[in-house]
């Protein structure tokens, strides 16, 4: 009895860190409206970020996402680290955010990077068909995000099928894969990607879905229906029809 007794803390040990590394289910709540807006409200963000707000509406974006405090997300095609430093910062010191390029980062990545706030990003020099980085363990992350660049990756050639199913490997069952970008038109073929900057919105669904995924989301907060959606830039001007949906692993 003594030695099952001595036993036991081993064993919880071990059972503790089999569920860290199968992707335990996150305990904190989402952050709240509040609590997002005071984020995005932060004086501590560029000029420039507070600019890019007006369209890409980040308040909305974080809640339909269901961000929360002590995750592990990967922003993939990071670029200049816009949607990375939002995650950091809803994330906060306990959550940690690899921003994924296919080189170094850019100057205004690596600022965000090494600035003290929000203290939790990680550069990732991956290539996008395998974005995720080498670290990272079958099901160690919760949240991934790809804003308006899957249609580049269409029109450069990237292989999204393999994209996907590291993506699908890497996150736990229950992690989420958030994507939102420009809506081409019902049926154009990825080669828009290249020409117009967008993207048919199944043909992504499909695609992630193909992976494994099942859609958990769709957001229509960045949708304009009066897009033609059949140039780059909508004539006459206007807000481009953008889709965001949210995938999960079962």
């Amino acid at each position: 009895m003594n030695a099952l007794m001595s036993l036991r803390p081993l064993l919880a040990a071990a059972l503790l860190a089999a569920a860290s590394a199968a992707g335990a289910q996150p305990t904190a709540a989402p952050l709240t409206a509040q609590q997002i807006a005071t984020i995005v409200a932060s004086p501590e963000r560029s000029e420039a970020d507070r600019i890019n707000d007006r369209r890409r509406k980040p308040e909305q974006m974080l809640a339909f996402i269901g961000i929360r405090p002590g995750i592990v997300a990967l922003d993939v095609v990071a670029g200049g680290g816009y949607t990375s430093e939002l995650l950091g910062r809803s994330t906060g010191p306990s959550g940690r955010v690899y921003a994924q390029g296919s080189s170094p980062p850019r100057p205004a990545l690596a600022a965000r990077i090494a600035a003290p706030q929000p203290g939790n990003l990680v550069a990732v020099v991956q290539p996008f068909d395998d974005p995720v980085p080498p670290d990272v363990a079958a099901g160690g992350l919760d949240l991934v995000t790809l804003m308006f660049n899957y249609h580049d990756l269409a029109g450069a050639g990237v292989d999204r099928e393999r994209m996907n199913r590291a993506i699908f490997a890497a996150l736990r069952p229950g992690g989420f894969y958030v994507v939102a970008d420009h809506a081409a038109q019902p049926g154009s073929d990825a080669s828009t990607g290249k020409t117009l900057h967008r993207i048919d919105e199944k043909l992504v669904r499909d695609e992630i879905e193909r992976a494994g995924f099942k859609l958990a989301a769709q957001g229509d907060f960045l949708r304009n229906p009066a897009d033609p959606r059949d140039r780059e830039t909508p004539d006459p001007p206007m807000p481009k029809d953008e889709f965001v949906l949210k995938f999960v692993k079962p």
